[in-house]
């Protein structure tokens, strides 16, 4: 196991929390869940008809020990569930919620809004613009958020920066063209995040083609603002910008490019991207050629904790991505 993980599944394993499953047919999912319980990370509750789930145990040989199950075919749970809902909550009527509870991606976020489990965990045979869009729709965002956003966390051999050689990165997966105030948010998210989950003094750079003015372009100037924004909403953190890829983890490129005092540049551990498009083709130049290790992504900013699996993630690295979820659902219940 993976050193990262390794820590995040130990840390997990103090503070074990209920994760609704809706990929529940999945053997791979199955899989993860047996992990979970393996490990104490997790109680996993699969969501969906617990007949043809369990059939899917049998045939894969997986222990379903310590499995929870929200069972769709149980008409009895499900209208309980449903009556409860909605005496909390006025945001669907009766059977435009039925229609989402049936759903078990909809119904894992229902779930999680009304304090059933305390995280969702999906992605592996879905998209990560079908989980964003359910959580949009269901658990909404966190208040005073203006977009979701994601935070990768890589490993990169070779590379010896301000914490060794990993690096966070963010957005490498949702929001496709911040304004100025989504890139904000995403880099004080993101500072959040490394600092509960990794123990770091976050130093966030929002990256550019231009360094402290070398070049001039419109879009220039949103990275500008959102630093701006920043400083203003968070002077407790250490943000800088627009910075160049080498000037922000380089320290003697920034000395070189960086003429007054910064806390970030040529140390930051924290790489705000300014779209969506160098974020994705960063992400993975540095695992193609850099053979990097990367792990998430991390999606930031909703309201309850929600985490996505790229389809491709090995059964480890999904271990890895709930542990971090679990680590996050008991952080919020503590604050």
């Amino acid at each position: 196991m993976n050193n990262l993980i390794e820590a995040m599944v130990q840390r997990a394993a103090q503070c074990p929390q209920r994760v609704a499953l809706p990929e529940a047919e999945s053997p791979d999912v199955l899989r993860l869940a047996a992990r979970l319980v393996e490990t104490h990370v997790a109680t996993p509750v699969l969501v969906g008809d617990a007949s043809r789930v369990k059939a899917v145990l049998d045939c894969e040989r997986i222990d379903g020990d310590g499995f929870d199950y929200f069972d769709l075919s149980d008409e009895s749970a499900v209208e309980a569930f449903e009556r409860d809902y909605i005496e909390r909550y006025s945001d669907f009527k009766p059977k435009a919620l039925r229609r989402r509870v049936l759903d078990p991606l909809l119904c894992s976020m229902l779930l999680v809004k009304a304090g059933v489990v305390d995280g969702v965990a999906a992605g592996k045979e879905c998209p990560t613009a079908d989980v964003v869009a359910a959580a949009m729709q269901i658990v909404g965002l966190a208040p005073g958020v203006e977009s979701p956003s994601s935070l990768g966390i890589a490993d990169i051999p070779g590379f010896d920066g301000s914490e060794g050689s990993m690096l966070a990165l963010a957005d490498c997966a949702i929001t496709a063209w911040p304004d100025a105030e989504e890139l904000a948010g995403i880099a004080m998210a993101s500072a959040d995040t490394v600092s509960l989950l990794l123990g770091w003094e976050p130093r966030v750079a929002l990256l550019s083609f231009s360094t402290c003015g070398s070049a001039e372009h419109e879009t220039i100037e949103v990275v500008r603002r959102a630093v701006e924004i920043v400083h203003e909403r968070r002077p407790d953190l250490a943000c800088d910008g627009e910075l160049q890829l080498d000037a922000a983890i380089v320290p003697s490129v920034a000395e070189h490019k960086v003429p007054r005092e910064s806390a970030v540049a040529g140390k930051a551990n924290v790489l705000v991207f300014p779209n969506l498009h160098a974020g994705n083709i960063g992400v993975k130049l540095i695992q193609i050629f850099g053979h990097a290790n990367a792990y998430g992504p991390v999606l930031q900013g909703f309201a309850a904790p929600v985490c996505d699996f790229s389809r491709s993630a090995p059964l480890e690295e999904m271990l890895g991505n709930v542990a971090m979820l679990v680590v996050r659902a008991a952080a919020g219940k503590e604050e």
